[in-house]
């Protein structure tokens, strides 16, 4: 969810749903050692539970970054092993990582250690020339034993060479099995599954097999998606706004960044996918992408993007 989930686009997502358990994008180690660690840990208030994810592997350092998450509120800390752009593989952490798992026990150890939070970890069920479910198993086991009970496991290898980050989220098969198989194996571990989940139809298939389902691209693209999350997965009584409500929920927290000298793109960007299937959409979406990324776009770009998908529909959406 590298440059997608912001606090900007969580706060979006936490005015669905108000359960759901939401995740930083990647930050590195050193971003927050030697960067604007204000910048990069800063969240609203309104976004709990919510999880620091880092990117990093040198034990000191993630135990320090540890050590920042729990003073700043954070509930999780997630280490990420699973993404394969180019510039995590030269940094070393992300995907490239299932292949050390001693390093990463090392970390998660230090994480343990430094913080009294959480510490959890991401990963694929592979990379490269892993092919067998006994290699995804001896990168968890060391893990699992250095303390982490947590495992988000995204359903496909990753390729760290011949495929950019996009195609590693598309064209590896999925391998569902392999993660219910995990948690059968290893019944103790609570473990997470990611990786092409649509529908909360979906969900709830998957949640018969595992403890729990991540959302990632289809909550991006396709926000409304979170809307019954709070009712059906979480038993809520309270049924879920309607698109329109979080549209007026969304523009006082708009103004405010506004005031703080944000620019407006800033946080239309994340919602133009909310009214998606809907008469009007497509004008939104277009009024929107149109005018909110100039310097001077104030709230009025917003209200009028408002109207306009509750206006009649005199097109397709």
């Amino acid at each position: 969810m590298l440059d997608w989930s912001d606090h900007n686009c969580r706060f979006f997502w936490r005015l669905i749903s108000k359960q759901a358990r939401l995740y930083t994008e990647m930050v590195t180690t050193g971003a927050l050692i030697h960067g604007d660690r204000e910048r990069f840990l800063h969240y609203n208030a309104e976004e709990h539970p919510v999880a620091l994810q880092l990117g990093g592997s040198n034990p000191a350092d993630l135990a320090r970054c540890a050590r920042w998450a729990e003073e700043w509120g954070y509930d999780e800390v997630n280490l990420n092993c699973g993404c394969p752009s180019d510039r995590v593989q030269s940094g070393m952490f992300g995907a490239c990582l299932m292949a050390q798992p001693d390093v990463v026990a090392a970390g998660v150890r230090a994480m343990r250690e430094a913080c009294d939070i959480p510490v959890t970890v991401k990963h694929r069920i592979g990379i490269d020339d892993m092919e067998s479910y006994q290699q995804m198993l001896d990168f968890v086991a060391p893990v699992a034993e250095a303390g982490c009970e947590v495992f988000i496991v995204h359903a496909r290898k990753a390729w760290l060479q011949g495929l950019s980050p996009k195609e590693n989220r598309e064209i590896p098969p999925l391998n569902y099995p392999w993660v219910y198989r995990l948690k059968r194996d290893m019944p103790g571990l609570t473990v997470v599954i990611n990786g092409g989940i649509q529908s909360l139809e979906d969900c709830q298939r998957h949640l018969q097999q595992v403890d729990g389902v991540m959302l990632g691209r289809e909550a991006y693209q396709n926000p409304w998606c979170l809307a019954e999350v709070d009712s059906v997965l979480f038993g809520m009584d309270k049924p879920a706004s309607a698109r329109d409500d979080v549209i007026e929920a969304l523009l006082p927290y708009v103004e405010q960044q506004l005031a703080r000298g944000a620019r407006l793109n800033h946080v239309t960007r994340h919602i133009l996918g909310l009214y998606q299937g809907v008469p009007g959409a497509r004008r939104f979406r277009r009024h929107l992408s149109e005018n909110a990324y100039k310097p001077d776009a104030g709230i009025e770009v917003l209200r009028q993007a408002f109207e306009l998908v509750r206006a009649p529909a005199d097109s397709a959406a």
